[in-house]
């Protein structure tokens, strides 16, 4: 009898040894494996930036899934063979351990669990007394009766030492072998094993030899237990031990910083960065920054056309490189985008209905009050279509476009598409703006010229994943830049701009700009799929002698766009409205284009020609969404000056031009008529929708 309650005794008194310990200690403090390192990753889960603790360590986030398991079978192997059987304590490895000590009167192998070793990691003390031992054996219990065992093991990974201020298995994986811990080699999984036993004198950036013996002794017990064979030891044996630890990745450095420190709150960050594009294309921007010169930088944005996601975004050549200011994310830099909004200015004519493509204009020495533009070449090619014009970015044909339009008018459609551009302190939009006479950053300019490859839609840039998958879901409209019919004819411009000395031409649209005194070169290109914009100059805004758009961005945009792949997404095809003809079969009112102030040839020697409307066409349906509620009505023939009226009602114009920009004060049928000097008169019926 003596014998049954003396076990039932040692039960009672261990049962209520630990409640009593459990009520000394309190719950097991788990918050701590949740104080991780700030991550940043790209689309598909992998890694671009990491950031330490508040406390200065790695430790990364990291679960069984993301190690190679041949790692996890020794690990287990070497330190806790029956962990999937045991409650938190081996009651095996304690008698033995005792037994060894008993006989040989010193500890020969320890019988500390991994759930042991957990509970040490969480509370932050290595107490080897017997009291101690008998606290961790008790938050053992009780992170078994909490967790699974694969939480556990996660809470290991995630925690174990490592040397320094390296953390958990991932964290190690990096420094030492510049790699995930997803797939690892037999030697380096062996090193990792027997790192945490004793991490400051066995790191090998610091004690290899010790680290070298340290990961032998790991395989000589995984072939004893029969995980690896002598073969796969011998190969593990005959790798190199790292000497040094390596960087952690630095990815798109400007906006992962950004991006946590919008959001400090967030320990994980999914951006829509391509991590191996973006990789190639910084490397691209460093070496192409190099050969240029001194103090010059690079910047590169890549977006998904049809959802603005963006796929690449390289701030600067050298993030580190305080020489070139690498540290300055000049994709949001506002500076003159030189001639890079002319196919917009373009395409607002086209919308008008002053200009098509194949629409005749006049390049030679023009004035506009005090304002004289001259071309890039300071030449004149005289009478250009508007293709040619663009294609070769003539200066004096885009003012006189601009001139047109009205530069209030291209202001108001890009501020309407939510672009913010900026104009000099105290003044109002000029013709200058033709020629970049604003603000405007890279990421500006990337989406505008996305939207010209969407048909015209302006929809807004996208960093994190799960915000589009939002936006998505939610159906968030796209503003409007230009109308279809516009935005392809830009686009069918574009697509044959002459390619860099060097380069394939006609494989996608392009343009490149030059800001005043060569500060900027920008070339921005799309095809079906991609855009990409490039900038290249010194952050600081200094002239650099002889840098072109041409010369200095157009090569980076070409190779850049060649990492994306060496097939090319054709750009939509031709909505409809699009007049597809060459100049002599165009409408009389589009063959030249009409400058202010000039008169129509007489039909006669005798006679002069009747006073008609021709835009916009008798009877025709005109969509105001399209048009920023303005519309610009254009007469031919008749003798100046003109009076406009809507319904019977004169309208503020210029009587000395053959346009007037008009603003509908709604919906509906209206009556236009335009009557000359001569008292002739002409009127047309429109239905604005």
């Amino acid at each position: 009898m003596a014998a049954l309650c003396f076990p039932i005794a040692l039960g009672f008194a261990v049962y209520g040894a630990v409640r009593l310990t459990e009520s000394a200690i309190g719950p097991p403090p788990l918050e701590v494996a949740e104080k991780l390192s700030v991550t940043v990753l790209d689309r598909n889960g992998d890694l671009l930036r990491a950031f330490t603790t508040p406390e200065g360590r790695w430790r990364l986030p990291v679960d069984v899934k993301d190690v190679d398991p041949r790692y996890i079978s020794m690990l287990l192997a070497y330190e806790d063979r029956r962990y999937y059987e045991h409650g938190g304590i081996d009651l095996f490895a304690v008698l033995r351990a005792s037994y060894q000590f008993i006989r040989h009167g010193r500890i020969v192998s320890g019988a500390s669990t991994i759930t042991m070793q957990v509970a040490r990691l969480l509370d932050g003390k290595h107490e080897r007394t017997l009291a101690g031992k008998w606290r961790q054996a008790v938050r053992a219990l009780q992170l078994e009766s909490q967790l699974t065992k694969d939480e556990i093991l996660n809470l290991y990974l995630r925690l174990a030492p490592f040397g320094g201020n390296l953390e958990g298995v991932r964290a190690a994986s990096l420094a030492y072998f510049g790699k995930e811990p997803r797939r690892l080699s037999i030697g380096e999984a062996a090193l990792l094993v027997a790192l945490p036993q004793s991490p400051e004198t066995r790191r090998p950036d610091r004690h290899p030899d010790t680290a070298r013996w340290a990961r032998d002794r790991v395989l000589d017990r995984m072939v004893e237990a029969g995980v690896i064979t002598e073969a796969e030891a011998g190969r593990a044996r005959a790798e190199p031990v790292p000497t040094a630890r390596r960087e952690f990745p630095r990815f798109a450095p400007h906006i992962s910083e950004t991006e946590a420190q919008l959001f400090p709150w967030r320990s994980i960050h999914r951006l829509t960065i391509l991590r191996d594009l973006q990789a190639q294309l910084e490397t691209l921007a460093f070496e192409h920054a190099r050969r240029l010169g001194r103090r010059l930088s690079a910047a590169i944005i890549v977006l998904h056309n049809s959802s603005g996601e963006v796929l690449a975004h390289v701030g600067s050549s050298d993030y580190l490189d305080a020489s070139r200011q690498g540290a300055i994310d000049m994709t949001g830099a506002i500076r003159s985008p030189g001639s890079t909004l002319k196919p917009i200015i373009y395409g607002l004519a086209f919308e008008a209905g002053l200009a098509h493509p194949e629409t005749l204009i006049d390049d030679g020495p023009t004035r506009f009050g005090l304002y004289a533009p001259k071309n890039f070449d300071e030449d004149y090619r005289g009478s250009v279509t508007i293709r040619e014009a663009l294609q070769h970015s003539l200066n004096v044909p885009a003012v006189k476009a601009l001139n047109a339009v009205g530069p209030a008018r291209l202001v108001s459609r890009l501020q309407r598409a939510d672009f913010r551009p900026e104009l000099p302190a105290h003044e109002t939009p000029g013709l200058a703006i033709a020629l970049g006479g604003i603000g405007l950053s890279l990421r500006d300019l990337a989406s505008l010229y996305s939207a010209l490859a969407r048909g015209g839609d302006v929809i807004p840039l996208r960093y994190r994943l799960e915000n589009h998958l939002r936006n998505t879901a939610q159906g968030a409209q796209p503003k409007r830049l230009l109308s279809p019919v516009a935005a392809w004819y830009v686009s069918d411009i574009l697509k044959d701009a002459p390619a860099p000395e060097g380069a394939i031409g006609g494989r996608f649209a392009y343009k490149t700009g030059t800001s005043y005194g060569y500060r900027d070169a920008w070339a921005i290109g799309y095809d079906g799929t991609h855009t990409v914009a490039v900038w290249v100059g010194r952050p600081d805004g200094s002239s650099t002698l002889g840098l072109t758009g041409r010369t200095a961005a157009a090569p980076l945009l070409f190779d850049a766009f060649r990492r994306l792949g060496p097939e090319r997404a054709a750009l939509p095809k031709p909505p409809p409205g699009v007049l597809n003809v060459h100049g002599s079969a165009l409408p009389p009112p589009l063959k030249r284009f009409a400058e202010p102030g000039e008169q129509q040839a007489e039909a006669g020697p005798y006679r002069e020609p009747p006073v008609l409307i021709a835009f916009p066409p008798d009877r025709s349906d005109l969509d105001l969404s399209e048009a920023d509620d303005l519309i610009v009505l254009k007469a031919e023939g008749g003798a100046l000056p003109l009076t406009w009226m809507v319904n019977g009602a004169p309208i503020p114009s210029d009587p000395h031009r053959r346009e007037v920009v008009w603003q509908p004060d709604g919906r509906g049928f209206v009556k236009l008529t335009v009557t000359d000097a001569k008292g002739r008169v002409d009127r047309v019926s429109v239905r604005l929708r």
